[in-house]
This record gives structure tokens, C-alpha cells and sequence, in this order.
């Protein structure tokens, strides 16, 4: 009877074992598609960037010449334009800074 319950606990502990590296596989894994995707979401928010910074250049010299109408209408478009980037930018910071969170809760 004795040896039957060595067994049973030899078991219980090979499963917590198995169970355990199991559960540190698929958070290395998790890790590791978190540090792809906050590199992704890196480039993304440097590209967002980038592209607002040039439509506020763009913007800035339209309304230099604001006297035109087609340089006005130019001037609204590039406001909606870098409006939108901005946003985007802003979610790109929001997922980064959650993706960032979640890989130093994981050291």
C-alpha cells in the first residue's frame, strides 16, 4: 500500500512538472509574440510620426499662403489629415504602453 502511494504522489509531482512547463512554454511564447508586436507597434508610432510631422509642415506652408481658395481648401484637408495622425498616434502610444506593462509584469 505504501508503494502505491509513493507512486500516486511520483505521479502528482511529474504532472505539476509537466503542468508548470507547460504553462512556462506558452509564456515564453506569449513574451515573445508581445516583444514582435511592441516592435511592430514601435515602427508603426515612429511612421505615425513621421507622416504627422510632415502634413504640420505642409499645413504650415499652406496657410503661409492663405490668400488662395485652393490653398485654404488644401490647408483643411491637411488639418483633417494630421487630426487623424495624431489619433493614431495617440492609440499606437495607448497599445504600447499596455504591451510595455504587460512585458515587465512578465520579469
Amino acid at each position: 500500500m505504501r508503494g502505491s502511494t509513493s507512486g500516486e504522489s511520483e505521479d502528482e509531482v511529474e504532472d505539476s512538472f509537466k503542468l508548470l512547463e507547460d504553462r512556462v512554454g506558452r509564456a515564453a511564447r506569449r513574451l515573445k509574440e508581445l516583444g514582435s508586436e511592441t516592435a511592430s507597434l514601435r515602427g508603426a508610432l515612429a511612421e505615425a510620426q513621421s507622416r504627422a510631422q510632415e502634413a504640420e509642415k505642409q499645413l504650415k506652408s499652406a496657410s503661409k499662403s492663405a490668400g488662395d481658395k485652393v490653398d485654404t481648401s488644401k490647408a483643411g484637408s491637411l488639418s483633417r489629415q494630421v487630426k487623424t495622425l495624431r489619433g493614431e498616434r495617440e492609440e499606437i502610444r495607448s497599445r504600447l504602453g499596455r504591451l510595455v506593462e504587460l512585458l515587465e509584469g512578465l520579469e
